[in-house]
This record gives C-alpha cells, structure tokens and sequence, in this order.
C-alpha cells in the first residue's frame, strides 16, 4: 500500500488518544444511539451521517471491542497486520491483505489490535451494493444469487464472507483505490466508490475458491463451491463429476443443492447454459448451432426447442432483437 496513505491510516485517533490515556473501553457515545437501556446494535445513523450511503474510518486498536451487530453492511480490509474477530461464535484472524464482509445480523466481538494492525472499516448501506451487483451481471446467475443473499438477507451460519485474497495484486490495487477515493473530495465520489466496488466483485467473482461463507457452515461452502463449478464448468459439467471429487454421495449433495438453492442441479446447469447462449447470441455472430455446442448442447435441435420454451421464441428471434 502507498506509505503515505498507510501513515494516514497509521495517525492515533483522538479516540485511541483516550483508550491509550486510561480509558478501557469504547466510546459507546460514537456507536450507540441512547435509546434507555444499553443497545447492542451499532446505528448507521451514528457512523454514517448527512444522507451518506457509505463511509469509512480506520478500526479502533488498543480496545476489545465488545459483542454487537449493525443495521448495516461492514465490510473490512486488513492494511497491515492483523485482527481477531469473533463472528457468530467463530474465530477469524484478518491477515494483511484479507477482506471480510458482515451483513445486519452478524453478531461480532473483536479482540484488542496492536499499534502496527491497520485496518479500515467500511460502513455501507444495501441500496450502495446496487450498482456492484449490477456489474457483476444483470443476468440471472446462481452464484451471483447466493453471494447478494449472503450480504443482504441472511440469518444464519452464513452471515458474513471472508475472501482469504492477500497476495491478489488487482485485488489490492482496487481496495487502495478505494480507500483513497473515499478520502477524496471529488464531487463525483460515491460513483466512483460504486463503479469501484463492482470492479471488486467482478476480481472476487474469479476467486470464488478464495470465499469462506463460515468455518461452521459446511453446507454453505459446497454450495458455493457447486455454483462456482457450474460457472466455469458449465459445457462439461455433471453432479457427479463434483459429488466425486468433493467426497459426497450423489443424495446429500442433491438434497444440498435444493435445500440451499430451492432448485436441482439440472435446473442450475440449464440456467448458465442458456444465459450464456443469449450472451453469445447478443455479442457474436456465431450460428446459433455453434452456439448450441459450446454451452453444452451437442444436440442442436434440443437446443432450439428448450431455448424457445424456456424465453418463448427461437434463437434466431433472440438475436433478431439486438
């Protein structure tokens, strides 16, 4: 990271001032709205002033900071050093270069960072994701599904996701992008922080293997895993090629599949072929029996039926409309 942005992040905060002169615990005044009795829940409208849909601040070091949830998106990257967090009961140690993204119902305690552990706190609201998610395919897709589900609605197991990216230069490289479009004043910011969070989708959509959900949701993990197969599998690809080289009979994991997806592994497969056949359709001249071939479909005239009952007309009346 650039030193001179590393030694902005690196300055002690009045706050840690305090923590550092005596104080043993956080300023709940910073976090937690009076509401009568002690709250647990950080509020965004504390940390995220003026109408604002995304802010950031260096975390607090030198104090443990104690169980609580947000009702928003935080998301958290590792500058330098490292964190310990503690998130619905597991353990995650936050290693230079990690990021970890935890949605409204996580519940997080966080261990006492040393002077050289650097990390930034990004605070977020839902409607910021939009554009990201936009980016990151306007197509139907189900991974994409199960990753906004992850960030947004989730109560579970699964409500946080820690990308174990350190050593990822574009990775990297668009985080500090970030950060330093967030300390900018140009008046053109939150676009450009949006446009920049979709940029990090798309990088982190191609390390899906990279993705922990939870280290107790072992479920989750195949699932994403099955999804990230199909994604890049897709002409090939056979549940029973996965069940095999993941250790899982045939019957959980097409249980897995429908219980966490609502859908069957066929239904998942034809969903990815035909989507990337209209994207083919869209943007190639290739004859649509071609096209047929490289999704998966060796025969042709199958294709052309299940296309046209699937999106109600043929190939051909597909293309015709772009």
């Amino acid at each position: 990271m650039d030193k001179k942005l590393l030694a902005r992040l690196d300055a002690i905060t009045d706050e840690e001032k305090a923590i550092l002169a005596g104080h043993r615990d956080i300023d709940r005044t910073l976090y937690y709205n009076p509401t009568g009795r002690k709250s647990d829940v950080i509020d965004s409208s504390l940390v995220l002033q003026n109408g604002k849909l995304i802010d950031i601040r260096p975390h607090v070091r030198f104090v443990h900071f104690p169980r609580h949830t947000h009702n928003f998106v935080e998301f958290v990257y590792m500058c330098q050093g490292a964190t310990t967090h503690i998130i619905d009961g597991q353990k995650i140690v936050l290693k230079e270069g990690d990021l970890l993204f935890l949605n409204q119902h996580a519940v997080q305690e966080i261990m006492p960072a040393g002077r050289n552990d650097i990390a930034v706190n990004f605070m977020i609201l839902p409607q910021f994701f939009d554009t990201a998610f936009q980016m990151i395919g306007t197509e139907s897709s189900a991974l994409r599904d199960f990753i906004i589900s992850c960030l947004t609605d989730k109560n579970s197991d699964g409500n946080y996701l820690y990308f174990s990216v350190s050593g990822i230069t574009e990775i990297s490289n668009l985080m500090e992008n970030l950060i330093l479009t967030m300390y900018s004043d140009f008046p053109n910011k939150r676009s450009i922080a949006q446009t920049t969070m979709g940029l990090l989708f798309m990088n982190l959509m191609d390390h899906t293997e990279k993705i922990t959900v939870s280290f107790n949701s072992y479920e989750e993990d195949i699932i994403i895993k099955l999804l990230s197969y199909i994604e890049t599998e897709y002409k090939n690809a056979t549940l029973t090629c996965f069940a095999d080289k993941n250790g899982i009979d045939l019957y959980t994991i097409s249980r897995l599949v429908h219980k966490r997806t609502g859908s069957n592994f066929r239904e998942l497969l034809q969903n990815k072929r035909l989507t990337q056949a209209c994207y083919l359709l869209r943007g190639t001249r290739l004859p649509s029996s071609e096209i047929a071939v490289s999704v998966g479909y060796e025969n042709v005239s199958f294709f052309h039926r299940l296309f046209k009952r699937v999106y109600g007309e043929t190939p051909g009346e597909y293309r015709a409309e772009y």
